[in-house]
């Protein structure tokens, strides 16, 4: 039992910090990004070329991930999120063009970096053994920033002047901009932050499980199942969810491993069921 709720723990952690982004864009510009975990798998690359083939220091690779995502994230919300917001009247307009990026990333990765799965050495090497509890100390540690990534995010959210504003926006954009708020460069910010997280988690991750160029659908998936849980829009709900799939998928590969593998399809009907009696997630509200 010890093993699975750290095994829980260490996934929940890491998936909270993919949902963070996404809840966050969605809150702030009332977009579903298709392409974050198209995001994820271009921070894993980075982080990839800059730790594992130039061999500088990890942190330099995750700095060089943080800002290379920060500024493809600023980059789609200037020139074209925003153009479509302002010249479109329907809201399917932006989630058309967020899988237009997805498919563009995917392309894009695709013939930087090929399709072979790529992996670094590790951050640590070891192993923590306590009681039946086995854990390896780059597991423990990529935990660890995440969980300090996420406290870092909150309390940014919460104490600076950005934050109150992006809440602000999240809460009543036109109120907002009616109280001087400046929307449009809280909103390219708060995209620049979603892609940045994003990135970050891809490139911890790539020390774990490796990168390879097809996987981005699979983790916008993932995301978009937190996102559910918790509710679209809600940090707080962003990080319920996270953990709660991490959770899930523990227990689900440690029960039912000798089923093959089923466990998302257990997962899938949970969350039908759920969605049904709950529509809005943990915290959520009515969307529109």
């Amino acid at each position: 039992m010890e093993q699975v709720i750290a095994n829980g723990l260490y996934l929940g952690a890491q998936y909270a910090m993919i949902a963070l982004g996404l809840t966050l864009i969605f809150a702030l510009m009332n977009v579903l990004n298709f392409a974050h975990g198209q995001m994820y798998v271009l921070g894993g690359f980075v982080v990839y070329e800059v730790y594992g083939l130039m061999k500088l220091p990890f942190v330099v690779g995750l700095i060089a991930s943080a800002l290379t995502l920060a500024v493809v994230g600023a980059a789609l919300e200037r020139f074209l999120f925003r153009t479509v917001i302002r010249r479109s009247e329907r809201e399917e307009s932006t989630m058309l063009l967020a899988a237009g990026v997805a498919y563009f990333l995917d392309a894009a990765i695709l013939l930087m970096f090929g399709e072979k799965q790529r992996g670094v050495h590790k951050i640590v090497n070891g192993v923590f053994i306590w009681d039946n509890l086995i854990l390896p100390w780059d597991r423990i540690l990529v935990a660890g920033l995440a969980v300090a990534f996420i406290v870092a995010f909150i309390l940014m959210m919460q104490f600076t002047k950005p934050g109150r504003a992006m809440r602000a926006m999240a809460q009543d954009r036109v109120a907002a901009q009616l109280m001087g708020v400046p929307v449009a460069f809280y909103g390219l910010v708060g995209f620049a932050l979603g892609a940045m997280l994003a990135g970050l988690v891809g490139g911890l991750l790539v020390t774990i499980t490796g990168v390879n160029s097809g996987i981005g659908g699979a983790i916008s998936i993932k995301a978009f199942m937190m996102v559910m849980i918790g509710g679209a829009g809600v940090v707080g709900g962003a990080i319920a969810g996270g953990f709660i799939l991490g959770m899930l998928e523990s227990v689900g590969l440690t029960v039912l491993h000798a089923y093959g593998d089923i466990t998302y399809l257990v997962i899938f009907v949970a969350l039908m069921v759920f969605l049904a009696i709950r529509p809005n997630g943990l915290m959520g509200k009515p969307w529109g």
